[in-house]
């Protein structure tokens, strides 16, 4: 799973990406880069999103966990944090934002821990080039009364770890190349489906940081520097 990532400046994009791959993106990246940082995003809390709308891509605000438009209850999205890829496009939670509302999630990287309770030691895992990373993700409109402003909200997709990450956890989120990642927003499901068969496993590394990661209150630069254990 993921449950915690971290977004900060200066942001970096890869340096083998093609201008085609890049451009669209670099207005949002200023943005998030204009941001106050976040160093440990946690559920049920407000994060920049990326997502294709009206033919141009935005970068909105929304809360980490997924509501669909038929609950009755927004307290059903503190265990939508995650989609798993096996059921993604059939599961009632995430069927419908899967066909439409498809989005990336950018990180510098996320936190999993190791071990068993209570001596859980976290990690954080990044790309080795400290790039951005950019997650496959779903995201939700969800009305509490008729008439009322929408509540936003999203779900990070996740699948079978890769060799490096799963040295930590035996899930991990779904990272798109950058070739990927306007397909990924504007594909048709079926199409959107190849696309998750088909990303690579990515480059990452990772590091042991500090426990204060676990509160979700804490979010300070030194979460995500590496300590000794």
């Amino acid at each position: 799973m993921c449950g915690r990532f971290a977004l900060y400046g200066p942001i970096s994009l890869r340096r083998d990406m093609k201008p085609e791959e890049w451009d669209w993106l670099l207005p949002l990246v200023d943005r998030i880069e204009h941001r106050p940082p976040r160093f440990n995003f946690a559920p049920t809390q407000t994060a920049p999103i990326v997502h294709a709308a009206a033919e141009r891509t935005v970068i909105e605000d929304m809360r980490w966990g997924l509501v669909p438009a038929w609950a009755r209850d927004a307290k059903i999205g503190n265990k939508a944090i995650n989609a798993r890829v096996e059921t993604v496009a059939e599961k009632p939670m995430f069927r419908s934002a899967f066909k439409t509302r498809r989005c990336l999630v950018p990180a510098n990287g996320y936190f999993e821990w190791k071990g068993t309770a209570p001596n859980k030691q976290p990690y954080f895992i990044h790309a080795p080039d400290k790039s951005m990373l950019l997650f496959a993700g779903l995201w939700e409109r969800w009305w509490p009364v008729k008439d009322a402003e929408p509540v936003q909200t999203f779900t990070i997709v996740t699948g079978p770890p890769g060799l490096v990450s799963g040295d930590i956890h035996d899930r991990a989120p779904v990272i798109l190349p950058s070739a990927l990642w306007n397909d990924w927003l504007t594909a048709e499901p079926a199409r959107a489906l190849e696309l998750l068969a088909a990303v690579p496993e990515p480059e990452l590394t990772y590091y042991p940081v500090s426990k204060a990661v676990g509160a979700p209150r804490n979010s300070t630069p030194d979460l995500v520097e590496p300590i000794a254990v």
